[in-house]
């Protein structure tokens, strides 16, 4: 099927990802924009083509020519959102994290599920053809057994950005941290049994910069780090047995030639070997955002989310781990 997109907002993320993503997906139309200012939603509808442009998100919503939104709006704003457009009838595809802690999650899923309608958490990194791969690539034993996942994404924000307001949902953990979660869920396959987390806080409370370590079934290890005031960084690793798969800008990927290094060893040592294979990877170049919005199109017609698609009810429950352990501190 064709699914006919609605945005509930002018986020930056739709200017950068969803506009181009819907544009570039195989099934996707962008067919209304909605905003609180009347005046902004005709500007971005006249820039990008997009046929209608609606003055409030309820407009958009009463609109029966309009399939699945969007919704990239501040963190606390998602469940109210979400529950509206599912009243409406409309699939809601929810920017990240979800919600503000894991009752949220799960009263978002219930709802939607109630009406009719599918749920997904906006992990565009999830749909990427490298991801695809990279998971094959472990299953397929290239790197031994998975030991431990890392993963790393920072940088630094304004002061005055909103998302350094506890109430709204503010802290990098859940901007960019939650990455790194989701990705050490991917590929150790299950839910972490342990959660210890440390950080930095700023005096109003919100995290600043959080270092996580998970446990997962099989004893597999994940370390998460990320802040709000270090330099950019996007990396995750794969560790294993016998090799490690180093994915650079890993939730950010280049539309164009995205890659991977794959090391692996030549033979067990207890010493650096200097013999030791080291591979450059290359992927097909596709916009993860259309990917997403074309998976999103499939579970649609499936009537249920195409794995690995995140529903985000069991990530919001580790997110709420790591925080509780940070704050605790």
């Amino acid at each position: 099927m064709s699914l006919r997109w609605g945005l509930l907002g002018c986020a930056r993320i739709c200017r950068r990802g969803l506009i181009p993503g819907i544009r570039a997906s195989e099934s996707g139309t962008l067919a209304a924009l909605a905003s609180r200012s009347g005046d902004q939603a005709k500007a971005w509808a006249a820039e990008f083509g997009i046929p209608k442009a609606y003055a409030s998100y309820e407009e958009l919503l009463a609109d029966p020519e309009i399939d699945a939104v969007y919704i990239p709006l501040p963190n606390e704003l998602h469940k109210p959102w979400s529950e509206k457009a599912a009243d409406a009838g409309k699939h809601v595809l929810c920017e990240k994290p979800l919600a503000l802690d894991a009752d949220e999650a799960r009263a978002m899923a219930e709802h939607c599920r109630s009406r009719g309608v599918l749920l997904m958490e906006a992990f565009m990194w999830r749909h990427q053809p490298r991801t695809h791969a990279v998971r094959k690539l472990v299953d397929d034993g290239a790197i031994g057994e998975l030991r431990q996942v890392r993963a790393t994404f920072s940088f630094p924000i304004d002061p005055g950005d909103w998302r350094l307001d506890p109430k709204r949902g503010g802290g990098p953990m859940w901007d960019v941290g939650c990455y790194g979660v989701n990705a050490a869920r991917l590929f150790a396959k299950g839910e972490p049994t342990r959660v210890e987390a440390v950080g930095r806080l700023a005096p109003n409370g919100v995290d600043l910069t959080v270092a996580a370590v998970l446990q997962f079934p099989g004893d597999v290890l994940a370390t998460v780090d990320c802040s709000f005031e270090q330099p950019f960084q996007c990396v995750y690793e794969l560790v294993g047995s016998r090799g490690v798969l180093t994915v650079p800008d890993g939730f950010l990927p280049p539309v164009e030639g995205p890659g991977a290094t794959l090391r692996t060893m030549a033979a067990p040592s207890d010493v650096a070997a200097s013999d030791d294979r080291t591979e450059s990877l290359t992927f097909p170049a596709v916009d993860q955002y259309a990917a997403m919005v074309d998976a999103f199109d499939r579970s649609v017609a499936a009537g249920a989310l195409e794995a690995p698609a995140e529903d985000g009810v069991a990530q919001m429950r580790v997110l709420d781990a790591v925080l509780r352990g940070v704050k605790a501190r």
